[in-house]
C-alpha cells in the first residue's frame, strides 16, 4: 500500500513537473481549480438549466460537473477558450442524467429577476417572452439544444462549438440550422396557444 502511494505520488509529481515545463514552454498556465470554480460555477449552473435540468437537481449536477472538471483539469489546453471546454462536461453530465433518470417534463422557469426600471406591463410582457423562449428551448433535442445554446446564447463561433462538442464542423452547422428551425416552430406553436 505504501509503495503504491509513493508510486502514485511520484507519478503525480512527474506529471506536475511535466505540466510546469509545458506551461513554461508556451507561457500559458492551467487555471487553479478554486478560481475556476468561483468564476464558472454560475455558467455551469445556468447551462445545466438551459439543457433541461430541473431546479431541484441543479446543485447536485453542478457538483458532478466540477468533479469531472477537477479530474481532467490537466487535459485542458490553456491556449483555448475555457467555456466551450466546460460545456463539454456540462453536456455529458446532462446527457447521462437524462438517460439514467425517470423521464419528467418540467416547464423551465425564469432564471433571473427582471430589472425594476421597466413598467409593470413591460415586465409582464418580458416575462411572458422569456417563459415562451425557455419552453421552446426545452423542446429542442439535446444535441441541437447544445449547439443552439453555445452559439446563439453564449456567442461562440460554430468552429469552436464543433470542437467543444467533438463533432465535425458540417454537423455543427446542420445541428444549428435544425435547432433554429425547431426553436422557431416551437415558439410559433406556443404563441398561437397563448392567443
Amino acid at each position: 500500500m505504501d509503495s503504491l502511494r509513493r508510486g502514485q505520488t511520484r507519478g503525480v509529481t512527474l506529471r506536475l513537473a511535466q505540466s510546469a515545463n509545458d506551461e513554461a514552454a508556451d507561457g500559458a498556465q492551467h487555471p487553479r481549480f478554486p478560481e475556476l470554480f468561483e468564476q464558472h460555477a454560475p455558467y455551469v449552473w445556468t447551462t445545466l438549466r438551459r439543457l433541461g435540468a430541473q431546479a431541484r437537481e441543479l446543485d447536485d449536477l453542478t457538483h458532478e460537473v466540477f468533479i469531472q472538471i477537477f479530474r481532467h483539469l490537466e487535459q485542458y489546453d490553456p491556449r483555448r477558450p475555457i467555456r466551450p471546454w466546460l460545456f463539454g462536461f456540462v453536456l455529458r453530465i446532462a446527457s447521462e442524467h437524462r438517460r439514467r433518470g425517470p423521464h419528467r417534463v418540467e416547464v423551465l422557469g425564469e432564471p433571473e429577476a427582471v430589472d425594476a426600471t421597466p413598467s409593470p406591463v413591460e415586465r409582464l410582457l418580458a416575462k411572458e417572452r422569456r417563459q415562451l423562449a425557455w419552453t421552446a428551448l426545452g423542446e429542442l433535442e439535446l444535441k441541437r439544444r447544445a449547439v443552439f445554446i453555445l452559439h446563439e446564447i453564449d456567442g461562440y463561433p460554430i468552429p469552436e462549438v464543433a470542437e467543444a462538442l467533438g463533432v465535425p464542423l458540417a454537423t455543427a452547422y446542420s445541428q444549428l440550422r435544425l435547432a433554429r428551425q425547431d426553436f422557431s416552430k416551437a415558439a410559433q406553436r406556443l404563441r398561437s396557444r397563448q392567443r
